[in-house]
């Protein structure tokens, strides 16, 4: 994390207690001289998101930031990435095929085919009145249930007061 930082001129000292502090920030205090192969996938995250800050963005980039991670993982990312935009008033952009991401924590949605934008609004109306087949589809796989094969056959008709 220290890299970005002294690549800025910033003493040594005054670039480790920044470090720190973005440790801190992203939850991970505890692992300031823990390697990166003894980091889970989750910590990793958390540290890429640690070195991007050190930077002083005025933008976050996160491309797939929860790909590969497990659903508990991925909502405490989110969670970081939400309080990294309450706190800081960083604008994040996010790049993801999660809708059920872009549900959580987006405020506006772009949709990009063959790197076109073919559609943009709020979360809000891009999933109640999606205009693009594209994003059409990809609403429709976030609501799309699929109950396997063996539950199916065990679902049974319950009586209505109108098939009585």
């Amino acid at each position: 994390i220290e890299a970005p930082i002294a690549v800025r001129g910033v003493p040594r000292a005054q670039a480790e207690q920044q470090a720190r502090t973005l440790l801190e920030r992203v939850g991970l205090a505890d692992k300031a001289d823990a390697f990166p192969r003894q980091l889970s996938g989750g910590q990793q995250q958390r540290i890429a998101i640690a070195r991007a800050l050190a930077s002083n963005p005025k933008v976050l980039l996160c491309d797939e930031a929860t790909s590969a991670l497990d659903p508990a993982t991925t909502r405490s990312i989110l969670e970081l990435l939400k309080d990294i935009n309450r706190r800081l008033g960083l604008t994040i952009l996010l790049i993801t095929h999660e809708m059920d991401v872009v549900k959580r924590i987006c405020d506006c949605v772009a949709v990009i085919s063959n790197g076109q934008l073919i559609e943009q609004d709020t979360v809000s109306e891009v999933f109640s009145h999606p205009k693009t087949p594209l994003a059409q589809q990809f609403i429709q796989s976030t609501l799309h249930l699929d109950i396997p094969d063996d539950y199916q056959a065990r679902l049974k008709p319950t009586a209505t007061a109108d098939s009585v």
